[in-house]
């Protein structure tokens, strides 16, 4: 879902913004960060809030993640990233390859 958000307000700040570059950044940025927390607050108790594979790593390697749990959260993470990017491109209408 984070995926989705990033890639989506992208997308929805380039088209709003009729060329105007520091419009579609201001769009860009306030919609990734309110997903982001709205992501964390929903999802923080389930999963810690591991939307990044840096903080999977960073976590098992202080011990708050066990080691065994590591590769469910990769192919969690990286799975959903891939479905995150598709779900933007379908909602916007854009081919995957262009």
């Amino acid at each position: 879902m984070l995926l989705a958000a990033i890639v989506g307000s992208r997308i929805m700040g380039e088209r709003l913004s009729d060329g105007n570059i520091a419009l579609a950044l201001l769009a860009h940025t306030i919609a990734t960060g309110t997903a982001l927390v709205a992501l964390i607050l929903a999802f923080g108790v389930i999963s810690g809030a591991h939307f990044n594979l840096a903080v999977t790593f960073a976590d098992a390697t202080q011990g708050g993640l066990p080691w065994r749990e590591v590769p469910a959260y990769l192919v969690a993470q990286c799975s959903g990233a891939i479905g995150g990017v598709v779900l933007a491109h379908c909602m916007f209408q854009l081919p995957l390859i262009s």
